[in-house]
């Protein structure tokens, strides 16, 4: 309700936009008009003073001055008569402006005001920038794949999108004004009429908004931080609950376990998956020769041959035979690359392990798991991530 204020208010005020600036015009003149007349009896005092007359141009003075108020007072009055304009009156720039500056509840409530504004404010530009900000950071290549097959399914199977959409727009009503989203129903058939491109950037964002779409994307800590996903991060399909402003996560079974759903989600613990492998496949590693003691990296890991990859949080470490110092340091000319994860205890048998650098495939037995792929983390804000998601206590 206090977007939907809001959107009004602004609409109110720029549709007095050009009112405001003809009064501000006037109040200029006005302040000019008080300066120069203030000027001229001035002069006409001290002449008066001095037992002077009138003379014909401080007559003529004063005149024109009177005439200039009288004009100032009418422009005044007649502002009332300039106002009845439309917003569509204004530049095609400006008008551009103001709609690139409007929430997605702004746009909503823009686009109930005539068919002009509709189609404007449905067009893909100005949702795109929305989408990029609230879903940028969850939504990747994989999450838009699925959408367009969604769509392209439904196509296929004739059902009705109308029903579809409905639905969607049932679900946001409750938080935004929707009024503007209805569906019209042609007299001549009871098949309800899409108002805006199902395939459209608009519809992309009223879909991940409605969380009646499943998308895939990753999950830091799954199943509630349980100490057992500590420092990992594993695909999952993602449904977002707008009253909460958290996710629902769906992990597929796998082995013997069954379907997992994970509630309450936070926005701070997803990403879109950084690369395109499928959690099933062994992503071909391109870092190996880059590796140095210090590196941050993500390793795949998984429990057995059944298990889906998750990604793991590590970073290089020194040989045994290395004695760190980082002038003599040889550990980068090794076939060797040692792999720590700190946050398990010294001793522990998930602290270290070794990869070959030149022959490196997935590795592993089903007592310690199987390692597979790795990444090297060369951005600050994803190392960031992985130390914020710190465990507390030590794992053993």
């Amino acid at each position: 309700m206090l977007f939907f204020l809001i959107s009004c208010l602004s609409f109110l005020l720029l549709s007095q936009s050009l009112a405001l600036k003809s009064i501000l015009s006037c109040v200029n003149e006005m302040i000019l008009f008080t300066a120069l007349f203030r000027r001229e009896l001035t002069g006409l005092f001290v002449q008066l003073r001095s037992g002077g007359h009138y003379s014909a141009s401080a007559q003529s003075k004063i005149a024109s001055a009177m005439s200039f108020k009288k004009k100032i007072l009418s422009t005044v009055e007649n502002v009332e008569e300039d106002v009845n304009f439309s917003i569509l009156d204004l530049p095609e720039l400006a008008l551009e402006c103001i709609l690139e500056k409007l929430p997605p509840t702004g746009l909503c409530t823009m686009a109930g005001v005539c068919t002009s504004l509709r189609d404007r404010c449905r067009s893909d530009h100005l949702w795109e920038r929305h989408l990029k900000n609230k879903w940028g950071s969850v939504v990747g290549h994989a999450a838009y794949r699925e959408w367009k097959w969604f769509i392209a399914s439904r196509k296929d199977s004739g059902s009705s999108e109308g029903g579809q959409f409905k639905g969607w727009i049932a679900s946001l009503s409750c938080v935004w004004p929707v009024s503007w989203l209805r569906l019209k129903t042609d007299s001549s058939s009871s098949k309800p009429r899409i108002r805006f491109p199902v395939d459209s950037i608009m519809s992309w964002y009223l879909s991940l908004e409605s969380g009646k779409f499943w998308f895939p994307a990753q999950v830091y800590n799954r199943e509630h931080g349980h100490v057992g996903f500590m420092l990992s991060c594993y695909d999952a399909d993602l449904s977002y609950d707008s009253h909460t402003d958290t996710f629902h996560a769906r992990y597929p079974p796998h082995g013997r376990r069954t379907m997992v759903i994970e509630e309450g989600v936070k926005w701070e613990r997803l990403r879109a998956p950084p690369v395109e492998t499928p959690a099933h496949e062994l992503h071909i590693s391109d870092c190996l020769n880059d590796l140095r003691p210090g590196d941050h990296i993500e390793i795949q890991w998984r429990r057995n041959k059944e298990f889906p990859y998750g990604w793991w949080y590590g970073v290089v470490g020194h040989l045994e035979s290395c004695d760190e110092n980082e002038h003599l340091c040889h550990c980068h000319n090794s076939d060797t690359v040692m792999l720590n994860f700190n946050h398990y205890t010294p001793g522990s048998r998930w602290r270290q392990t070794t990869v070959n650098r030149r022959h490196h495939q997935e590795e592993g037995n089903e007592t310690d798991g199987f390692y597979g792929g790795i990444r090297k983390l060369h951005n600050k804000e994803e190392i960031a991530v992985w130390k914020r998601l710190w465990p507390t206590e030590v794992l053993e």
